[in-house]
């Protein structure tokens, strides 16, 4: 800096000058935090709307289902938001579960109802950046799947990317089975995520069978190292592996 005339330096900042002044004009609005788009008790109850649709929809095989009055009661909220996004996304989902009334809902269906829901645990809820985006997205999947029919053929290499991915998921089970003291943990996630899997491919058996053993390793949490636990646990993976292993004949 010593080398530097001082003549060049005052010029070099009186240049300098207006770009300094510009950037500290725009720093406070930088930092000034976005305004939320929507009030945020509204927000609120739209997030506490998609909590209770998420567990409703996992819930939905018991004895009665909740599905239909959550997707109405976020439906509503929906109205309220007047956004043509959240208005699309809600209407989508009230048609697709129309479907669901259907004697065997069509497997797209169920995939693209699964795919939104779990989504909209977002939990910024309506101020999420890709909000909009995202709503657009299932919005249109979702009633591309309410206006299709059936399935008509099963693909065969749908069902062994399956058995491939549910022989490695046994492997995992096993091996959490194996455990001193057993995985409980493991062991519940991967029969639920291998009864997801088939409930999307319309593998009913399989479907069924993951969750039996799902229920018992629950029922039985804390008692998974006796030996008639581990018994029934081990006939359980042999019933689910023949069935695997019968998807492919």
């Amino acid at each position: 800096m010593a080398d530097i005339p001082e003549d060049d330096l005052a010029e070099s900042r009186a240049a300098l000058a207006p770009l300094l002044e510009a950037t500290a004009a725009i720093l406070p609005w930088l930092a000034k935090p976005k305004p939320p788009r929507f009030a945020p008790r509204l927000n609120e109850r739209w997030i506490s709307a998609c909590q209770r649709l998420h567990q409703a929809w996992q819930e939905r095989h018991g004895h009665t289902s909740d599905v239909r009055p959550a997707v109405f009661n976020l439906y509503a909220i929906a109205l309220e938001t007047a956004d043509a996004d959240c208005l699309r996304l809600g209407e989508a989902l009230a048609s697709a579960t129309d479907r669901l009334d259907d004697e065997t809902p069509p497997v797209r269906l169920i995939a693209a109802l699964s795919a939104s829901i779990e989504t909209l645990r977002e939990p910024d809820g309506l101020e999420h950046e890709a909000f909009g985006e995202r709503a657009r997205h299932f919005a249109a999947r979702l009633e591309n799947a309410a206006a299709a029919g059936e399935i008509g053929e099963r693909s065969t290499v749908l069902d062994q990317l399956f058995v491939d991915e549910a022989r490695e998921q046994l492997e995992l089970l096993r091996d959490a089975l194996a455990a001193l003291p057993p995985d409980a943990y493991v062991l519940t996630t991967e029969a639920l995520k291998l009864a997801q899997q088939a409930e999307t491919l319309e593998i009913w058996g399989i479907m069924h069978l993951a969750r039996q053993l799902a229920d018992c390793i629950t029922r039985h949490g804390s008692e998974l190292d006796q030996p008639a636990v581990r018994a029934e646990l081990t006939d359980l993976l042999r019933g689910l592996e023949a069935g695997i292993n019968a998807v492919v004949i």
